[in-house]
């Protein structure tokens, strides 16, 4: 298993947040983590511009997106984009995308949701002609009529990853994609639901096995901290659970909420969380940093602490 971090913008001062990020990123790379992931926030920084600022301060970690939600921009102009940062970053751009949510592109871009998956398809295949130029990108379907010249093409292989909760999309991912990235997915989900679909799916289009990614919040504490971490997880991350596709995949899991996957304890309690997942078919695991504490200097402090043990832990299960 491929272990990873979250960074991203978050809240703060929009003038720090590019050192901040680049600075959690050099801290990655030097922890040996084989992926850093960026996540799209739909009122913060751009997931893409904050993946070439990272290329261009890094030299190993493979950089990818957690996601970028198709709806928001035109297939050919995303092409251009992703192209753009990766060849910014050398080859090690990761592109998760996904269909998003109502609540994002219906309540807040005023956008049609009424076919997430059949959109996805479409988008899809206009944007994987794109990913594999340069050269006229011709396709036309349900959604799209596309005749595109394209003089950018990829300097190295360019893994595409769909976000997939439910199965029709995880069909798509299969078919289509070179895996999925998750976001609020116990191990028992992903093993019984997201795992066996994704890989079947990959198998009967002739593809190699999917990369399944999960994020999941990680907070080094002791025994008698963990509901104090779980309680802040729930309140600082769990808006996304009103979404009608995050309760469904809650509903094939053990978890009720995003506090109840959360990996959290002391070393030994993170380590069997990593094995938990692991064992569930996770190919990569990309953490949540989840600091606790009562002021600004604890969460700092809580933050180092987790990411030194984590990537202790990390060198020793290689």
């Amino acid at each position: 298993m491929r272990f990873g971090v979250m960074i991203g913008p978050e809240r703060g001062d929009t003038a720090r947040k590019v050192g901040r990020m680049i600075d959690d990123v050099r801290w990655a790379e030097q922890a040996g983590m084989d992926t850093a992931w960026v996540p799209q926030v739909p009122s913060d920084f751009d997931a893409l511009i904050a993946v070439a600022l990272m290329g261009a301060n890094t030299e190993r970690i493979e950089l990818g997106t957690a996601v970028v939600p198709l709806p928001a921009q035109h297939p050919i102009a995303l092409a251009r984009q992703t192209l753009s940062a990766q060849a910014a970053t050398g080859g090690r751009l990761a592109l998760g995308v996904g269909p998003s949510h109502h609540w994002i592109v219906r309540d807040m871009l005023g956008l049609p949701y009424e076919r997430p998956a059949a959109l996805t398809r479409d988008y899809l295949e206009v944007l994987a002609s794109a990913l594999h130029g340069p050269g006229p990108v011709d396709v036309e379907n349900e959604t799209y009529t596309v005749h595109n010249p394209l003089e950018i093409g990829p300097v190295a292989p360019l893994p595409l990853l769909v976000a997939a909760l439910g199965p029709v999309m995880l069909r798509l991912a299969g078919e289509r994609a070179d895996g999925t990235v998750l976001w609020l997915a116990d191990d028992r989900a992903i093993a019984e639901h997201i795992a066996p679909r994704i890989t079947r799916a990959a198998e009967q289009a002739g593809r190699p096995a999917p990369r399944i990614v999960a994020g999941i919040p990680v907070c080094l504490c002791r025994p008698d901290e963990v509901d104090v971490a779980r309680e802040r997880a729930n309140r600082i991350l769990g808006e996304a659970e009103v979404s009608p596709n995050y309760q469904r995949l809650l509903d094939h899991g053990d978890a009720d909420n995003v506090g109840d996957l959360c990996i959290v304890g002391d070393e030994t309690a993170l380590v069997a969380g990593f094995k938990r997942y692991a064992d569930a078919g996770v190919t990569d695991l990309s953490f949540r940093l989840l600091p606790i504490g009562d002021n600004r200097d604890e969460l700092v402090a809580s933050k180092h602490r987790t990411r030194q043990v984590i990537a202790e832990l990390v060198a020793s299960l290689r």
